[in-house]
Order: C-alpha cells, then sequence, then structure tokens
C-alpha cells in the first residue's frame, strides 16, 4: 500500500484544477485592487492639475488687469488683442498661447462679476455648476 502512495505521488505531473482556479482568483483581486486604487490617483491628479491651471490663469487675468486697467472680456484677450479695447497702446501679450482645456478636455469658464472675475473647471460631469465644479 505504501508503494501505491509513492508511485501516485510520482506519477503526478502539473497542478490541480482547483489549485488553478485559486491562483487566477487571488490574481484577480490584486489587479482589481491595483485598478481602483490607480482611478482614484487619476482622479486626484487630474483635480490638482485643474487648480494649478485655474491658478495659473488667475494670475494672468490679474496682471492683465493691472496692465491694462481692466478686466479681459475673455481669456483670449490674454494672448489676442481684443478689438474692443479702449487704448490699444496699454494692451500687452499676456500669454503665448491659450492653455487649452482642463484634464476632461472641456474649456475653462470665465466669467465677470462687477470689478471681480471667476474662472471655472466644470470638472469630469462636464456640467456647469454642480459638485465637481472646480473656481478660481
Amino acid at each position: 500500500m505504501k508503494r501505491n502512495r509513492i508511485l501516485r505521488h510520482k506519477n503526478r505531473k502539473g497542478f490541480t484544477l482547483i489549485e488553478v482556479l485559486l491562483v487566477l482568483a487571488i490574481l484577480v483581486v490584486v489587479a482589481g485592487a491595483v485598478v481602483i486604487n490607480a482611478v482614484g490617483v487619476s482622479d486626484d491628479a487630474n483635480k490638482k492639475f485643474a487648480k494649478t491651471q485655474i491658478a495659473s490663469l488667475s494670475a494672468f487675468v490679474n496682471q492683465y488687469r493691472l496692465t491694462v486697467g481692466s478686466l479681459p472680456s475673455s481669456l483670449e484677450a490674454l494672448y489676442t488683442q481684443p478689438s474692443d479695447l479702449a487704448d490699444v497702446s496699454k494692451w500687452v501679450k499676456i500669454m503665448d498661447k491659450p492653455l487649452g482645456v482642463d484634464p476632461w478636455n472641456h474649456a475653462y469658464e470665465y466669467k465677470i462679476n462687477g470689478s471681480s472675475f471667476e474662472i471655472r473647471c466644470i470638472g469630469p460631469d462636464g456640467q456647469s455648476n454642480t459638485a465637481d465644479d472646480i473656481t478660481s
């Protein structure tokens, strides 16, 4: 009887189906955890990047205000001379080119409220005035 056990043990090659399924299940769990963590890190990075771009745009708008004496009518006035400018000699090109779109491929919104302004990133949902918006 002992000899049969030894022969069965020596003849065994490879893994059983249960062992293979167990390894696959562990790999799926680990991969799922990695994907979940990577998505969270990506969202945080996109939000931080949008905040940085908004801070840069706000600084450029303030520089424009100091140079020209008024707020720009749009963000394009930071790199292209506006046609409705009262004193053209005061205009200076603040930016070489537009900053582009936010991390979710949406344009930044710029609104003037009297003597103040707001720059808004509409966030991943693509809708303005929602909880995921990032503002200056």
